[in-house]
């Protein structure tokens, strides 16, 4: 069939031509996200407050009344001892002490806490805010090492023996803190460690193929400080027990004993 020719009378409609699309623009990068900070802000509960050492040795003071009046176990106190050195802020300070009574009434935590004067021929008690103190770690591998004279510890020792000895006198110490936590560990090794007399001394641990010795004692001096060793002996042996100063036994005129080398 012959298709219909173009006409004036018929004209064909022209098709308008369409317009070019622009080239797309590259969409800009995303800004970074800006950061959120982790610092909070406004005022802080007292619950939230951290712990200063001051806070610290109050609840020590605290915990070591209570287990002279019978109020706490040995295990109970180590425990509640344990946990104030590793509390960061008031409200973990806070259970430690929440069940025993002070003076009739719960321990007020923001009283200040006297520190004994210092006994002569004894133990030292360092002034709270003095000099820092030692927190020493000693370690003996196929050798020794050793702590002696005089110098200020901290709350806590730790002492490693492999086929070595360590040797820690703190007859002639200052203690910065009222409780003293050694943790001694020996294997194929020896670690003796002598405290001065007039203190409280407590030892857990255990000796496997080895010995693990604790002369424990209780301080009469409610004030005094409190000694707490920890850990094991494998193969080897863990020594503990008080020694008299130097100046102690001269003034008594005692000659020297095994302890004084």
């Amino acid at each position: 069939m012959e298709q219909p020719s173009e006409s004036p009378e018929n004209p064909v409609p022209a098709v308008p031509p369409q317009p070019a699309e622009p080239p797309s623009a590259a969409a800009p990068p995303a800004a970074p996200p800006r950061p959120v900070s982790t610092v909070p802000t406004g005022p802080v509960a007292a619950a939230d407050m951290r712990a200063s050492d001051a806070d610290r040795d109050r609840v020590a003071q605290i915990l070591r009344t209570a287990f002279e009046e019978g109020r706490l176990t040995i295990d109970e106190h180590s425990e509640r001892i344990e946990a104030l050195y590793a509390a960061k802020t008031m409200g973990e300070l806070e259970p430690l002490t929440f069940d025993l009574p002070v003076a009739g009434r719960r321990p007020d935590l923001t009283k200040p806490r006297s520190v004994p004067a210092p006994r002569a021929f004894a133990y030292r008690v360092a002034p709270t805010g003095d000099h820092p103190a030692e927190s020493p770690s000693l370690v003996a591998v196929f050798g020794s090492a050793e702590r002696k004279g005089p110098g200020r510890i901290g709350r806590r020792l730790r002492a490693a023996a492999v086929f070595g000895g360590i040797e820690i006198d703190l007859s002639e110490a200052t203690f910065e803190s009222p409780v003293l936590v050694i943790h001694v560990a020996t294997v194929f090794g020896g670690i003796d460690v002598r405290v001065p007399e007039g203190v409280t001394v407590r030892g857990h641990g255990a000796g496997i193929f080895g010995s693990f010795e604790v002369q424990q004692q209780e301080a009469e001096d409610p004030d005094a400080p409190v000694v707490i060793v920890k850990g094991a002996a494998v193969f080897g042996g863990i020594d503990i027990r008080p020694k008299r100063a130097k100046g102690r036994r001269k003034h008594l005129g005692r000659g020297p004993d095994k302890d004084d080398d």
